[in-house]
């Protein structure tokens, strides 16, 4: 009777252990896969990355308790290469599409086309994105008052909420799974990038009706106050409003973790900082002592930690793999006047690194990046040569399932703080140029151009002469070493040619 009774009385107490698990727990053994991706952010702007004069606290939890990469890169110096290339595997320079995209450009990832979410989903994921798209919509002759396809639902996302191409252009709505969120049918939306509207007020000739004046290029319609690129008439009732941006993405966000904590997801969460225009809620004017630069940087910190609370109240924060980084390098002066540059400071943007957004110079791939699986992986700094084009082959080795990997190589290891061995070498792109990194090593090919950026007044690297760096001594890309050795100047072009192909520069031999 003691024994049966002792029998009993374990099996009731598994069965009432089991019933207190989470369903989280008992449902979902693979872990959730984020990739949060900031817009703009350079290799200085956090706390945790030097800055000095900007405090990211959130951003820097993920850092200082996950892998902190100090040799990550993006595909490219500019958004739409470096987004393609994320998701798809591919180097942005293989697709001649890959460029900076007008908001009413088509989609350039084919609907064929191996991509991340497309691999995830068949190993059982859920998936989504949330915030900035800028890959293309449609087909051509876009009309944004019907479904609008084909877009992020037929690459492979199961979900998206997003804004077409960035903030500063037209059209000025969300996009819900295709269709235009808030739409009203009897106001339909119009968009042009080659001719105004008939009486629509425009930056260059209206700028009495701004808010925020423009320095080059984004004078064409006025949304709240501030002048566009492209032209837009109507969908008054779906119009965004800019400094509720970052707030609308973030609820979205927490709600689709709290709608699909049960199963595996996928999540792409995009914020669209610290883009132009910076707009930052009222909550976050003047918080960082910068201008609006400054200050959204610190709301998408204030944005992330809240979001890493929801994660840690539903209960699946130590079953989530995140990854943090950004599509390029810093700019300061984008298109608009903002008092970036003049409020500037001590902050350096892009650290001990030069150039930035639109340079082949280092600071315009080398990004912030890194992972966090709460007690999965251990906190370190690595040094290891990685690419965000690696997500594709990494997560696909995790689940031992066939994918398209082309230019993509499984970095799970280094992901995960297992290996300190990176990749071999990058070719990386600005502006439809490429460059080499290679070790410690990377180089430039000379072609023709401006080697100054009047618009950004970045340095672009441009140059009539090959350039040879070491970075593990001269981070800051100082003294260019093509003339003192030439045997690693030719190694470095036949390695990179070998990849790229000779016929990569605009200088005719």
């Amino acid at each position: 009777m003691i024994k049966r009774n002792l029998l009993f009385y374990l099996f009731l107490s598994t069965l009432l252990l089991m019933n207190a698990m989470p369903a989280q727990a008992k449902k979902n053994t693979k872990p959730n896969i984020i990739v949060i991706y900031l817009d703009d952010l350079g290799y200085g702007d956090l706390s945790s990355y030097g800055a000095t004069e900007l405090s990211t606290p959130n951003i820097d939890l993920i850092a200082n308790e996950g892998v902190k990469f100090t040799n990550a890169y993006s595909t490219s110096a500019t958004c739409t290469p470096s987004r393609y290339g994320m998701l798809t595997g591919v180097y942005p320079w293989r697709n001649p599409k890959a460029k900076i995209l007008p908001g009413s450009a088509p989609l350039i990832i084919s609907p064929k086309q191996e991509t991340l979410p497309k691999m995830l989903k068949r190993v059982g994921y859920q998936t989504a994105i949330v915030g900035k798209w800028h890959l293309g919509l449609g087909a051509g002759n876009l009309d944004w008052n019907e479904h609008i396809t084909p877009g992020p639902n037929e690459v492979g996302f199961d979900d998206a909420y997003i804004l077409a191409a960035t903030q500063d252009r037209v059209p000025t709505v969300y996009i819900k799974n295709g269709y235009v969120d808030g739409l009203d049918p009897k106001d339909p939306i119009q968009v042009s990038y080659k001719k105004n509207f008939d009486g629509e007020p425009t930056g260059k000739d209206n700028p009495e009706l701004t808010t925020m004046k423009w320095h080059h290029g984004h004078n064409n319609s006025i949304v709240n106050g501030i002048p566009r690129i492209g032209y837009m008439k109507g969908g008054e009732a779906a119009k965004w409003t800019d400094t509720e941006m970052a707030d609308h993405f973030l609820v979205k966000a927490k709600d689709y973790v709290k709608n699909h904590k049960d199963k595996p997801f996928f999540l792409y969460y995009a914020l669209q900082q610290p883009h132009v225009p910076r707009t930052p809620n009222p909550r976050f004017v003047g918080a960082s002592g910068m201008g609006p630069r400054g200050d959204v940087i610190l709301e998408a910190d204030w944005c992330i930690g809240e979001f890493m609370k929801t994660l840690e109240e539903e209960g699946i924060l130590e079953n989530t793999l995140i990854v943090f980084s950004s599509d390029n390098g810093p700019v300061l002066q984008d298109g608009y006047f903002d008092n970036a540059i003049e409020k500037l400071g001590k902050h350096t943007p892009a650290g001990k690194l030069r150039g930035g957004k639109y340079s082949l110079f280092d600071a315009g791939t080398r990004v912030p990046f890194m992972t966090y699986w709460k007690g999965t992986i251990k906190p370190q700094v690595s040094s290891a040569l990685v690419c965000q084009v690696d997500l594709l082959a990494s997560f696909a080795s995790m689940f031992n399932e066939d994918a398209d990997l082309n230019d993509s190589e499984n970095m799970l290891p280094v992901l995960l703080g297992k290996s300190k061995k990176g990749r071999k070498n990058i070719v990386l792109e600005a502006n439809s140029k490429t460059s080499f990194r290679s070790g410690d090593w990377v180089m430039i090919p000379p072609y023709k151009g401006k080697p100054l950026s009047w618009k950004s007044g970045i340095e672009t690297a441009i140059s009539l002469d090959y350039q040879l760096y070491n970075l593990k001594k001269d981070v800051g890309q100082k003294e260019n070493l093509a003339q003192s050795n030439p045997k690693k100047l030719k190694e470095m072009i036949q390695e990179f040619e070998a990849i790229r192909g000779k016929d990569y520069s605009n200088i005719k031999n």
